[in-house]
């Protein structure tokens, strides 16, 4: 009787206190949160109060000006947020961080603010990088005043080399209704710090001008502020340099340089369009398999918690850098604090001066913000949870993205686990199996030609994935002989450049609290007497464990050996075998350096030298990249390099590991028009180890057994509903595709 009490006791005492950490993350979530537009505007308003900023429009044409460049949420310090999250306490008041661009002024600057309270903000401080950085001003990310600008210099140049490119291209550039030409610009934008000098590729402006390249380049200086002193110092027509586009003009008309004349443009050519083509022996003018919710949805949103068979979660999209997510729990038990994305590179190769120089550096283009809107049927589910989004960047108000993030329940229509148990009499003792269903939160970034598409994958069994797929246009340079070294002829006169995608992603652990360590599991060959026949050996395989017990021991460069169990654990608290619980991070990768470590551009990403690395915690040290970056990684203000450089202790700490995923694309025929996903799709994997004490996922009621009854016949065992039901969604399709101030 007492013993019936007392486990009564114990279970109502253990779902109080499951309740209680639901309720506590629940009402922490909201810390991570982006800035609602109420708060953009709030805060907006409050800075443009402040007479001593002296802030102006971002619209303004003048370049010498002070104006509000970039605004997103300023996360709290962690142990702060933790005091919500694991005790219930207070959540810390929300702040904003906004990067104001002081132009008019002596010396201008770029300077970050931290301003709160939200909503009603009533102060700003200064907010600064790690070793007090000075942030140059040529390295701002370029604007849509900067671009107006740039298009004015182009014009300049069109109106003296217009004859030139209608004779060799068939098209011109500005003051056309037809046959026009369009620019994308290349960076980083100089050769070393303090200069904003910008590449320019000019492209037929047709649907997929990514890869319409006309062989005409020029090199703009747009450093000073005043644009009337803006200056072409180099033009590239047809594989040959000239100081001037007045150069260009007297040689072309003298017949001392090599001319080109491009094939006369066909409009019916498909070549870079997405209009269907061929032949398939499949009809692929009805709908195919869809995916259905038969008996409801299965995953719970508010705002921006989410809950998902054991697990639950806070995300916010980072307008600078994208998707992020916080408080990751299993059960109610967190694994990790945060993970979120830092960083994606594209690094080229290429005969042009616009090739050789690409190295796209994506946060630096405000990466977060390129998250346009998802098709429903095509880019997500139909049955999909859709969430706007909003972003203040190079605005004076917020930007709403229509369905910009989507969150949905999928099959993978491969079981979980399963077992078909022989007789081997031509019967079973019994067959066993469990589907498997994930949750998926997906955005995308569309930065320029290249799409991003950014998964987080849950599944019932405690392992997340991240992976990010990549598709879009390539980056195409105008065809040269020489251009073969560095890609592939995928048009008459188009070569598709080699280039390699590196992604960075903090992975903040907490395996069963903060006071996590590091060891890499691998093996070894062991040679000993056969104890049951001793004139033979045995050689056979066993573990070896490597504490690692340094920040330095813990980086993995790129190029060496690689282990393959990267275990992190918490040393005091063990599951039901005795082991320590923990977590294995695992690569889906074939990632490898980009440039030699210290090359010029390499001291801005030297994070990319390290497939892993391991450090503490620590607040001063919240993301591997910067905005900043892009237009100046010779002299970074975030150099992830330092992060390491003390070489601090990790065992037992509270650790971060900084993963580097990626891959080499050299692209093929194939990638025309566009870049498709498979095989294009890196990431990592979080998976238990130890962790639990037997796989958590045997808490799904989508388990089926089917047994042999007593006169053989199978008996079927399941908890779901024996019919599952069909059911698609009755709504036509739907694609508003606009974007705008609210």
């Amino acid at each position: 009787m007492w013993f019936s009490w007392i486990l009564l006791l114990a279970s109502l005492a253990t779902s109080s206190a499951s309740s209680r950490t639901r309720e506590w993350a629940q009402h922490g979530a909201l810390m991570f949160a982006d800035l609602s537009p109420r708060e953009m505007n709030a805060v907006r308003d409050y800075l443009y109060s402040c007479s001593e900023l002296g802030l102006t429009s971002a619209r303004i044409k003048s370049l010498k000006k002070n104006s509000i460049l970039l605004m997103e949420l300023h996360v709290p310090r962690k142990h702060e947020a933790l005091r919500a999250l694991d005790r219930g306490q207070a959540k810390p008041s929300r702040q904003a961080r906004v990067v104001v661009q002081f132009g008019n002024q002596m010396e201008p600057n770029i300077t970050e603010f931290v301003v709160g309270p939200l909503p009603y903000p009533k102060s700003y401080q200064l907010k600064t990088f790690k070793g007090d950085r000075p942030i140059r001003f040529e390295s701002r990310p370029i604007s849509s005043v900067e671009y107006e600008h740039l298009n004015g210099v182009l014009d300049k140049v069109a109106a003296k080399a217009n004859k030139i490119l209608q004779e060799s291209t068939g098209f011109t550039y500005g003051n056309c209704t037809d046959r026009c030409l369009t620019f994308s610009d290349i960076a980083p934008r100089g050769l070393g710090p303090g200069e904003r000098r910008t590449w320019i590729m000019l492209q037929k402006f047709v649907e997929g001008y990514f890869i319409h390249p006309v062989g005409f380049e020029v090199l703009i200086n747009h450093q000073d502020l005043d644009h009337e002193k803006w200056t072409v110092e180099k033009v590239w027509y047809n594989g040959q340099y000239f100081d001037s586009v007045e150069e260009l003009v007297e040689k072309y008309e003298k017949g001392t340089i090599t001319k080109l004349e491009l094939p006369k443009h066909d409009d019916e050519d498909l070549f870079s369009t997405y209009i269907p083509r061929g032949h398939m022996n499949t009809r692929t003018d009805i709908h195919g398999a869809k995916l259905v919710e038969p008996q409801g949805r299965r995953f719970q949103v508010e705002e921006n918690f989410v809950e998902y068979a054991g697990w639950s979660f806070a995300y916010r999209v980072r307008s600078s850098a994208g998707l992020q997510i916080f408080d990751l729990r299993f059960n109610g038990e967190r694994i990790a604090y945060e993970i979120s994305l830092q960083e994606a590179i594209a690094f080229y190769s290429g005969d042009t001066p616009a090739a050789m120089q690409t190295k796209y550096i994506d946060a630096g283009w405000a990466m977060g913000t390129s998250d346009y809107e998802l098709a429903p049927g095509i880019d997500c589910p139909e049955i999909a949870h859709f969430v706007d989004l909003y972003h203040y960047y190079d605005t004076d108000k917020p930007v709403r993205y229509r369905n910009a993030l989507c969150i949905f329940e999928m099959t993978t229509a491969l079981p979980l686990r399963r077992h078909f148990n022989s007789n081997f009499q031509g019967g079973f003792n019994f067959y066993g199996g469990l589907e498997n269903h994930v949750l998926v939160i997906r955005t995308t970034s569309t930065v320029y030609n290249y799409d991003y598409i950014w998964d987080f994958v849950f599944y019932q069994n405690g392992v997340m994935e991240s992976r990010v797929s990549a598709t879009g246009y390539i980056h195409a340079t105008f065809f040269t002989e020489n251009g073969l070294n560095y890609g592939t002829r995928v048009y008459n006169y188009v070569l598709g450049n080699l280039h390699t995608h590196l992604i960075h992603y903090k992975v903040d652990l907490d395996i069963a609290g903060r006071d996590n360590s590091f060891e890499s599991i691998g093996l070894k060959y062991v040679n000993f007497t056969n104890p049951w026949s001793p004139g033979h050996s045995i050689v056979q395989s066993k573990l070896h464990m490597t504490q690692h017990e340094t920040e330095r021991s813990a980086a993995f460069r790129f190029g060496k050996k690689f282990p393959k169990y990267l275990h992190f654990y918490n040393p005091n608290q063990k599951n039901k075998w005795g082991h320590k619980k923990g977590y294995r991070i695992q690569y889906n990768s074939h990632a490898n350096s980009v440039l030699p470590r210290g090359w010029r551009e390499e001291n801005g990403i030297t994070w990319s030298r390290y497939q892993l690395a391991v450090t503490r915690h620590k607040d001063s040290e919240v993301t591997s990249s910067s905005i900043y970056t892009q237009n100046d990684p010779w002299e970074p203000v975030v150099s992830f390099e330092e992060f390491i450089r003390n070489n601090e202790n990790i065992v037992n700490q509270d650790l971060v590991a900084w993963v580097t995923v990626g891959f080499l694309h050299i692209p093929h025929s194939e990638d025309i028009p566009n870049t498709a996903t498979p095989g294009n799709a890196v990431g990592f994997f979080l998976r238990p180890f130890n962790f639990f004490d037997e796989d958590p996922s045997l808490a799904s009621r989508s388990t089926v057994i089917v047994r042999p009854d007593e006169k053989g016949q199978p008996k079927v065992q399941r908890w779901t509903p024996e019919v599952v039901g069909h059911c698609v969604s009755d709504k036509p399709f739907f694609y508003n595709g606009t974007y705008a101030g609210v």
